[in-house]
């Protein structure tokens, strides 16, 4: 059986795959919508190899007959080597079939504390007017680059309405904070904002806090990141499907 292991290890990754991009919305955890055809084309080609090898390992057995033919085992202790590779090595379907199983969860506060704090010095300069009427709904990402950088101050005396997740910092503060992907979650930087005026909730809870940007800071300066909101409220909400903003 063991000759089967390749087989089993490429249908198993494939049908993982297939089960977070055809199936459902998990692998928007991971990687940008847009890249949704590209893994599903390589979630079902993988488990169309997989079925391949299966079948070709199936031929050779028929042909040449299964073991060594001289009542022989060809390994020792379970560890044996041949030409369908070491016993052990079924071991590597346990991850594959977890992954199928057990799709790992949307990053979340851990990874944003782990970002190192320098940031990429984006210019002190002009943005484009918000739409009118209050609240206006604004990505954690535009939020802070507005609050950091903008010369026309466009946040003065308005409402925003920002989405993210709970975390803490180490002096008591809270920060609504989300991930910023470019392509996947392993490119993954923080937009956050910290929250005054209210309690926090648990860490990784999602939120939606409503309220107005309390300026800090010069522009562009380090005193002015994070940017700060004065809440008014805030709102528990469930995790959007797609849980990163994009960069």
């Amino acid at each position: 059986m063991r000759r089967y292991g390749p087989a089993v290890l490429l249908a198993l990754v494939g049908a993982s795959i297939l089960r977070v991009s055809l199936f459902s919305d998990l692998y928007l955890r991971y990687v940008q919508a847009g890249l949704r055809p590209y893994l599903v084309v390589s979630g079902a080609a993988l488990v169309l190899l997989g079925v391949a090898v299966a079948v070709v390992t199936s031929r050779a057995d028929e042909e040449h007959g299964d073991g060594d033919g001289d009542g022989h085992d060809d390994g020792h202790a379970g560890h044996g080597h041949g030409p369908g590779g070491p016993r052990v090595a079924w071991f590597l379907t346990l991850p594959a079939l977890a992954l199928l199983l057990f799709p790992p969860p949307a990053l979340g506060s851990y990874s944003a504390e782990r970002e190192a704090a320098q940031r990429a010095a984006r210019g002190v300069g002009t943005f484009p007017a918000l739409p009118s009427g209050n609240p206006v709904d604004l990505t954690l990402g535009d939020f802070g680059s507005r609050a950091v950088y903008d010369s026309g101050r466009s946040l003065q005396g308005r409402t925003v309405r920002l989405t993210g997740f709970v975390t803490r910092g180490g002096d008591g503060t809270w920060y609504v904070t989300r991930l910023l992907v470019s392509c996947c979650a392993a490119d993954a930087t923080t937009a956050k904002a910290e929250v005054r005026g209210a309690q926090a909730p648990p860490v990784d809870t999602w939120v939606t806090v409503t309220g107005m940007w309390h300026p800090e800071g010069g522009l562009g300066s380090d005193a002015a990141w994070p940017p700060v909101v004065d809440a008014r409220s805030v709102r528990q909400v469930p995790q959007p499907d797609s849980p990163y903003e994009k960069r």
